[in-house]
Parts: structure tokens; C-alpha cells; sequence
């Protein structure tokens, strides 16, 4: 039997939300609605769903806010940014903040089951409108599928990110309010998933794709 992947949708526009609800759930497991960024980041630490769908643009805290706002509290779910913005640095924020999927509301009927699918399995997913983005951004995706990026979680990326900045596990700890075991018990995950070992392997690998991170 398939396992049933479970969502939470957060936007604030009522309409919008049950008609990509009614898209959704004779496929997936739909955990919550939320109208808000602050219900949003409530929903994703009560119900643990595998997969959030944020909008951008929402009160009390924007989909940017509630990006930081997981990464800050430890919660492991891959996120879908659905919105109407298909500029680059958006694009770009999106990701920096954890992103593992981008999709424009102009297309979201079409793209948005196979998004879900896509991130709830740890890959990612663009609209194929702006899909150059990605390939632009690490500079082929042959790097990330060959490399075992493809692989890490949103907070084993962030991680590496910031280990690329030449940052310490006690440095790293302090920024996303964790301690320095998950920091190292991270920092291992992520050495058996790039299929690297030695001391100094990890800061060294990330230091040298720093471009690309």
C-alpha cells in the first residue's frame, strides 16, 4: 500500500485554499489549513506534516518569516513555496530559507501533485516555467544528483551552508538555538550521505563548492 504523504496549505486567500484542497486530498493526507503565517508555523509543530505549501505574501508572518521560523525551531518538513512571484531572487530567497519546492500559482492545478511528490521525497521540484533558475543556480543538477545533495533534509542543507561559511559546530548551534550534539549528529548524517569520511572532510568539501551550496 502507498504511503500517504501529509500536507498542511497555508494562504490567505479562502477561495484559493479550498480549491487547491479539493486538488489535493484524493491524493494526500490534508492535516490543516491555515490563513496565516503564525497558524502555519502552529500547524506545522502540531500535526508534523511531511510536506508544508506556504504562499508568500500572508499576514502576521510571510512565507519568508515562517521559512526562518522552522529552521529556527528544528521542525523537519519539506516546503513547497506556492506563489505568484516568478522572479529569480525570490526564487533564490525561497531556497537559501530551505525550499525545496517552488511553484507558480499560474500552473499550481498542474504542477502541484507532482511538487508534493517530488519534495515529500526529498528531491525538488520547480515549475518547469522557471526551472532554468534551478539549473542556473548550481550550475547544472548533475552536481547535486552526483554529489548526494539531492539527499539532505532542509536542515542538513542549511547546516552545510553555513559550514561552507567556515562556521564552528558551536557557531552553528548558536544561530539555529540547537544544541551541539544535533549540530554534529547532523553534520554525520550528512558525511554518510555525501559518501565522505576523514577529519576535515566535511568543511573541506564545503568549502570548495561554496559556490554552489
Amino acid at each position: 500500500m502507498k504511503h500517504e504523504v501529509t500536507l498542511i496549505i497555508a494562504d490567505d486567500h479562502p477561495v484559493f485554499r479550498k480549491g487547491l484542497a479539493d486538488v489535493l486530498k484524493s491524493d494526500f493526507k490534508i492535516a490543516a489549513e491555515a490563513e496565516n503565517g503564525v497558524e502555519a508555523v502552529e500547524m506545522i509543530e502540531r500535526f508534523k506534516p511531511e510536506v508544508a505549501i506556504l504562499d508568500i505574501d500572508m499576514p502576521k508572518m510571510s512565507g519568508f518569516d515562517v521559512m526562518k521560523e522552522i529552521q529556527i525551531r528544528g521542525l523537519e518538513v519539506s516546503v513547497i513555496v506556492l506563489t505568484m512571484y516568478n522572479e529569480e531572487k525570490m526564487f533564490n530567497k525561497a531556497l537559501d530559507l530551505g525550499a525545496r519546492g517552488y511553484i507558480l500559482k499560474e500552473s499550481a492545478v498542474i504542477d502541484i501533485r507532482n511538487g508534493v511528490e517530488a519534495v515529500s521525497e526529498g528531491k525538488y521540484y520547480i515549475s518547469p516555467l522557471i526551472s532554468g533558475y534551478l539549473v542556473k543556480r548550481f550550475s547544472g543538477t548533475n552536481f547535486v544528483s552526483n554529489t548526494g545533495l539531492d539527499k539532505l533534509t532542509q536542515s542538513e542543507w542549511r547546516i552545510l551552508k553555513l559550514i561552507s561559511g567556515n562556521k564552528t559546530s558551536k557557531e552553528i548551534a548558536e544561530e539555529l538555538f540547537i544544541s551541539i550534539n544535533t549540530v554534529e549528529n547532523h553534520r554525520a548524517h550528512i558525511c554518510r550521505k555525501l559518501n565522505i569520511s576523514g577529519n576535515n572532510a566535511l568543511i573541506r568539501f564545503a568549502l570548495e563548492n561554496k559556490e554552489k551550496l
